[in-house]
């Protein structure tokens, strides 16, 4: 390999805009609920980035052949798979929920082999392999002196968690991998995301319209401006930010290595938790991170 991977490291950054705004978003999921925040914060971005792609003109001489696969990743991997991980994230905690979604990674890369004939080198499968028992290890080993934290809390029971955290990596696995041919044929990374997050916006209204007399399908606590204050900063760096890095490292990188580096944020995660907790995470927590470095440097290397 030669030059700088470019595409990986975008990955790479994608998962560092997650691993903060997985702990920013704990707090606005549980007072307005997984569908209310989702809808008030994908509204926020679609804003974000629609002002964005006016104001650079990205848009012009645009192949729209694209926007149909992109509206079929922003239901599958935004609409359904961000919902769930909301859910996720309320019964769970950020800590727990990160190792359920860091599953699309090896979800990603076997489709990825299966639908669209993507090879690995043996360096990289290795590296693919060692993130994954890396970020098992950080996020499910035991919580260390942060246990007490309300972060670690876990509300109704673990199997609802794990289902929706299950499907959380499904749909985010799904939606790369439909979003990847169109990306490496060059569409525009942040129209792409606005497309993907705009469709989103309006399939959440409409479950919510449908839904309205399910406690769960509505905004569930009255946002003051200090939350949505939150609110816009987290989804301006998942969203404008890390989604549409994503969206950049799938143009040139494969599924399988994008989604291993863009789910290492359960990882990147430790050392935040600790600076806002003030408890520091456990030796197995700490081994997990340098075993998934390691499969990083592998894929960094191959």
């Amino acid at each position: 390999m030669t030059g700088l991977p470019i595409h990986e490291v975008a990955a790479l950054a994608a998962a560092l805009c997650w691993a903060i705004t997985g702990l920013m978003s704990a707090t606005p999921v549980a007072q307005l609920g997984p569908f209310g925040f989702n809808l008030i914060r994908q509204s926020m971005v679609t804003v974000m980035l629609g002002a964005f792609v006016l104001a650079t003109g990205s848009w012009v001489g645009t192949d729209w052949s694209g926007v149909g696969p992109l509206i079929l990743s922003g239901l599958v991997g935004i609409l359904a798979g961000d919902t769930m991980l909301f859910f996720a994230l309320r019964r769970l905690g950020p800590r727990r929920t990160g190792a359920m979604f860091a599953l699309n990674a090896p979800i990603a890369a076997l489709a990825g082999w299966a639908f669209l004939d993507e090879r690995l080198s043996t360096a990289a499968v290795i590296g693919v392999a060692a993130c994954a028992v890396g970020v098992a290890m950080a996020v499910l080993g035991r919580p260390g002196r942060s246990g007490s934290h309300r972060f670690e809390a876990m509300q109704g029971p673990v199997w609802q968690g794990v289902a929706f955290g299950l499907l959380a990596a499904a749909g985010q696995a799904a939606g790369s991998l439909i979003a990847r041919p169109v990306m490496a044929a060059g569409f525009d990374p942040a129209l792409g995301s606005l497309i993907r997050v705009a469709i989103a916006v309006v399939g959440l209204a409409l479950l919510m319209g449908v839904f309205h007399r399910l406690p769960v399908a509505r905004i569930q606590g009255r946002p003051t401006a200090a939350l949505l204050m939150q609110i816009a900063a987290s989804g301006f760096i998942a969203m404008a930010v890390g989604m549409t890095l994503l969206l950049f490292a799938l143009q040139g990188g494969k599924v399988g290595i994008v989604s291993t580096l863009s789910a290492l944020s359960p990882v990147l995660i430790l050392p935040v938790l600790w600076a806002i907790t003030g408890a520091r995470p456990s030796g197995t927590s700490w081994g997990g991170a340098l075993i998934a470095a390691a499969g990083m440097a592998l894929i960094f290397l191959r």
